[in-house]
């Protein structure tokens, strides 16, 4: 195998600005396509991947995936993409790592699509959606906005009917209500990957760590002050998973259960 084919190891990106588009967080990309490896692997058995492929809300530049995608034989990926900027991107990242074969990106509404015949034919999706919790979208990159509590868009995905699901989940975007209500809608934890992390522009904004510092008192997640941890969970519908983890995710995100 070369030695290149690792999600661990993600090259380091370009130098961006807001501007550009693209959210840029090395530890946090690396931290993202290893846990999307890792769990996709050896959860092979209960997520049927291999038959249907993954589908991917919010390809952005495609940089982790796309290195998952090489690292894991037989791993097709659907992208979808609301910003052309970062779907002429991701397209140029997919065929320069040569996997366009197996991972392909469309601009469009993720949910649009969730609803087609395509759709309704994939099982697994992948997501590290926008999780930066806000009073409102004008902050430094609003494509990262999650509305008021971060997880907006995650729980929008947990009632889109798919069952599998593999999505980051921050501490500080209120896990708890998002885990509660994959709970009421039947979903359990299969297993995680926690890491912590040093708070980052995005969330070094003065409105942002503001908002973060009031809802975690207000007992909405956690944040250390300038950190927080974020995990990458496998949400599953499977009747097959023998046992839920979604307490020890919630301690490892900080919270009391």
């Amino acid at each position: 195998m070369d030695p290149r084919d690792t999600a661990v190891l993600l090259p380091p990106p370009p130098a961006t600005d807001p501007e550009h588009g693209f959210f840029d967080c090395a530890e946090e990309s690396a931290h993202y396509a290893f846990s999307v490896q890792l769990l996709l692997t050896q959860y092979a058995s209960l997520v049927p991947w291999q038959a249907e492929g993954v589908a991917e809300l919010g390809s952005g530049d495609a940089r982790a995936i796309a290195h998952v995608v090489r690292a894991v034989p037989g791993l097709r990926v659907h992208g979808t993409d609301i910003s052309p900027t970062s779907v002429e991107k991701a397209r140029q990242t997919i065929g320069g790592l040569g996997v366009s074969d197996r991972y392909g990106v469309k601009l469009g509404d993720f949910f649009t699509w969730a609803d087609s015949p395509a759709g309704r034919d994939v099982s697994t999706v992948i997501a590290n959606p926008p999780y930066i919790p806000a009073p409102d979208g004008d902050i430094r990159m609003p494509e990262l906005w999650g509305g008021w509590y971060g997880n907006d868009l995650v729980l929008r995905l947990l009632k889109a009917g798919f069952d599998h699901l593999l999505v980051a989940l921050p501490s500080y975007s209120d896990p708890a209500a998002t885990l509660a209500t994959a709970a009421d809608l039947g979903y359990q934890v299969a297993n995680f990957l926690a890491m912590g992390l040093e708070f980052g522009a995005y969330s070094r904004e003065p409105k942002v760590a503001r908002h973060i510092a009031e809802i975690t008192a207000d007992g909405h997640g956690w944040s250390g002050g300038d950190s927080y941890v974020v995990a990458v969970a496998l949400l599953t519908r499977s009747p097959e998973l023998p046992r839920d983890r979604a307490t020890e995710l919630l301690r490892a995100l900080q919270l009391s259960v």
